[in-house]
């Protein structure tokens, strides 16, 4: 016997249990729900991971404390001018697409932050979402622009409309 012997005539996957399909089959009648109970019949709500037995469930018995701002909270990229002038060529367009395409700006976020950390010594046009203070400071000073991508609009509300009070 050899390694080319050694799998043959065994299944590496057991087939699937076919329930209800008659005396013969060692599964039918009760299907293997047992005789009738919580959970005998079709549609029985099974109990999910969290339920302990009508034991109070542990995330109720945690006290909650603290507050958290994922809800709304916003993720930018960070780029700084020094990595800004070491990937782009002179005169080139620095926007949140040509950032992915040269591995700056990876996975997903709401926008581009460009700082001011490193020197610039070519003309930039820089597309962003926010630029600091000293970063645009050095990009003009090179003789390149920035620009301010807006954010997104405020819903408006009519101020005209009163809010029904609820009774």
């Amino acid at each position: 016997m050899d390694l080319s012997q050694v799998h043959q005539g065994v299944q590496k996957r057991k087939p699937k249990k076919r329930v209800g399909r008659g005396i013969g089959s060692g599964h039918g009648k009760t299907a293997g729900r047992g005789h009738k109970g919580q959970y005998a019949s079709a549609g029985a709500k099974l109990f999910g991971p969290l339920f302990e037995g009508g034991q109070t469930p542990l995330f109720r018995r945690v006290p909650k404390r603290g507050f958290s701002q994922n809800s709304w909270r916003r993720h930018f990229h960070v780029v700084n001018v020094g990595d800004l002038d070491q990937s782009f060529a002179d005169g080139e367009t620095v926007d949140p697409t040509s950032l992915k395409a040269k591995g700056l700006a990876k996975g997903i976020a709401d926008g581009v932050r460009i700082l001011g950390q490193g020197e610039v010594t070519k003309k930039l046009k820089v597309v962003a979402h926010h630029v600091s203070k000293s970063a645009a400071e050095k990009i003009q000073a090179r003789g390149g622009t920035v620009e301010i991508i807006p954010g997104p609009k405020k819903p408006v509300r009519n101020k005209m409309k009163p809010r029904t009070a609820r009774t």
